[in-house]
């Protein structure tokens, strides 16, 4: 866990994503010897994982999502881009929702801090057009306030093409 050292710490909030809400807040230990307030932020190391596949107007998007700690969590909001407008109607997973033309978001439930246990999304997605290509961009939106020292195994800009053919992150 890392060590934050502040005179006054107040974290709290509500993110509603789907069907649920997420309490976010930090705990807060006692008073240091010099008298100041030490918050305790989790660390985690969230890793994203997958393919994304281009045909038609069509995105089909596959994504593992494991923690490898060392702090477990609560649970992790992914965040799919697109470089092409999405259509105006999806069907997305109920864990999941459209929050503009361009993106998704989606739940992934509580993680373990050994990254024995991993998640999975797959949903496909229509686009606005038929593009000959498309970047798509998948990242963590939030993962409970938990510091991630390691975020390029979350992080992926990917470059689809409208071969059929899967493009791996």
């Amino acid at each position: 866990m890392a060590l934050v050292v502040a005179s006054v710490v107040v974290l709290s909030g509500t993110a509603v994503l789907g069907a649920g809400a997420v309490a976010v807040a930090a705990s807060v230990e006692p008073a240091t010897s010099a008298g100041r307030v030490a918050a305790s932020v989790p660390e985690a190391d969230v890793s994203h994982h997958g393919h994304v596949v281009l045909w038609d107007a069509g995105l089909a998007v596959r994504v593992r999502t494991e923690n490898h700690g060392p702090s477990s969590l609560a649970g992790v909001t992914v965040r799919v881009r697109t470089s092409v407008a999405l259509a105006e109607r999806q069907e997305l997973p109920q864990n999941c929702l459209q929050t503009d033309r361009w993106t998704v978001l989606c739940r992934t439930g509580a993680l373990r801090a050994d990254g024995a246990q991993e998640r999975r999304l797959a949903f496909e997605l229509r686009l606005a057009g038929r593009p000959d290509e498309v970047v798509v961009w998948v990242d963590t939106l939030w993962n409970g306030g938990a510091a991630d020292r390691n975020p390029g195994n979350n992080d992926h800009e990917v470059l689809a093409l409208a071969t059929g053919d899967e493009y791996v992150f």
